[in-house]
């Protein structure tokens, strides 16, 4: 899934944590990753919120007492915890890199540093629920718009300073940014500047998508205008002509075992890989062998051929250019009566439009009723054609299409 942030209005920690709720993200998660903290004190509302004619969701944290907390007894609560991966690791990349910033500003070693200026429960559970919401939301890819940074000056505990904060900058170099409006004040904080810099695969133009959800997240002051930053969600597009240059990567292995092998598969694709697959071969001197092939695109394949080595062990890879004729695809969700199901809809080359559910979804599905895998994809599948007369690709079985009474 890929998300586009608007940050035309500025981004802040409450702002991306309540686009994401709006999106689907349950902030349950988040209290009860709090809770797994030791943090039980830390209370987070997500009311509605209506800004300048603009209805979205809007977050408040409080705590009383607000202690403040320096980042090494953070990062020793998060590594303690049992917050599940990628959400735990990237909540402590996030803290990290801010921690680092306010110590170049502040001129402290970074262990040192603890979070006044911007609310010590705020930066938790803001960090937290927006690394927690990207895991849940099976977002891979996240672009941001341009930043817009505010104007004027902000009032901290070390006085009135220029906008952008000093943390913020540092936080935002090599990020693409835009000035504010006279009189906007601060629209980009530092918490919002360190979830791009942790989580943003780039800045720019909104990648091509089908639109899937978009949220909204209000903030609480009056700009004059819609104070929000939006997050809109979808799946990525193919390319229309239907061919893309990739690359072939092939190594002969004679020296792991199946195990071995399985494991080094997944994590090749993993890294990256379009796809990657085992192939039996008989090598010199009658030796059993298998080719381990992966396809990669032409900007990924010199690191991935580098990672085909390091998890096999492979004295060398052959590289071999090629092209592919891609179907014209769409993915597209479907609640059914077991629950939602995404479903790959394809355009084949007679004209033809066939369905086929996503593995993922029908494997869960399975698991949580009991039931056979095939039995599932079929039922989705036949309510998916009811609903969009577009035919399955998988096959029916002969009582589907016999009648044997007749």
């Amino acid at each position: 899934m890929i998300a586009y942030v608007d940050c035309s209005s500025g981004v802040s920690g409450d702002k991306l944590l309540g686009a994401l709720v709006d999106a689907g993200f349950d902030p349950g998660r988040l209290r009860e990753a709090l809770a797994a903290l030791g943090l039980e004190q830390v209370v987070v509302e997500t009311p509605a919120r209506v800004s300048r004619g603009v209805s979205g969701t809007g977050v408040t944290v409080t705590e009383t007492g607000a202690p403040r907390r320096h980042w090494a007894e953070l990062r020793g609560l998060l590594e303690a915890s049992a917050i599940d991966e990628p959400a735990r690791s990237g909540a402590l990349r996030a803290l990290g890199l801010l921690a680092e910033a306010e110590a170049r500003v502040h001129g402290v070693p970074a262990d040192h540093v603890h979070f006044h200026e911007i609310g010590a429960a705020d930066t938790i559970a803001d960090i937290l629920g927006v690394a927690l919401a990207l895991t849940a939301l099976e977002i891979t890819e996240l672009v941001a718009s341009p930043v817009a940074l505010g104007d004027g000056t902000v009032t901290t505990e070390h006085g009135e300073l220029p906008v952008p904060a000093p943390a913020t900058a540092l936080l935002l170099e090599g990020l693409s940014v835009t000035p504010g409006r006279p009189g906007d004040g601060e629209l980009t904080t530092p918490t919002g500047a360190v979830l791009l810099r942790a989580f943003a695969t780039g800045t720019g133009a909104m990648p091509p998508m089908t639109l899937r959800r978009v949220g909204t997240g209000c903030g609480t002051r009056d700009l004059g205008r819609p104070n929000v930053c939006r997050v809109l969600l979808g799946e990525p597009l193919v390319s229309a002509t239907g061919h893309d240059g990739v690359v072939l990567l092939e190594t002969n292995l004679d020296h792991l075992t199946p195990e071995e092998l399985a494991t080094a598969a997944e994590r090749i694709r993993t890294a990256g890989a379009l796809d990657a697959w085992q192939t039996s071969v008989v090598m010199k001197k009658g030796r059993a062998a298998v080719v381990l092939s992966a396809l990669a695109t032409e900007d990924a394949a010199p690191a991935l051929a580098e990672r085909v080595m390091a998890e096999t062990g492979t004295l060398g890879v052959r590289m071999m250019p090629a092209d592919r004729r891609l179907a014209e695809r769409d993915v597209t969700e479907i609640d059914t009566s077991l629950g939602p199901v995404r479903f790959k809809v394809a355009r084949l080359p007679d004209g033809t439009r066939r369905l086929r559910a996503e593995a993922d979804d029908v494997a869960r599905i399975a698991d949580e009723n009991g039931s056979a895998v095939d039995s599932v994809a079929r039922e989705v599948e036949a309510e998916a054609a009811r609903v969009t007369g577009v035919q399955p690709m998988r096959q029916p079985l002969p009582s589907e299409t016999t009648n044997p009474s007749a």
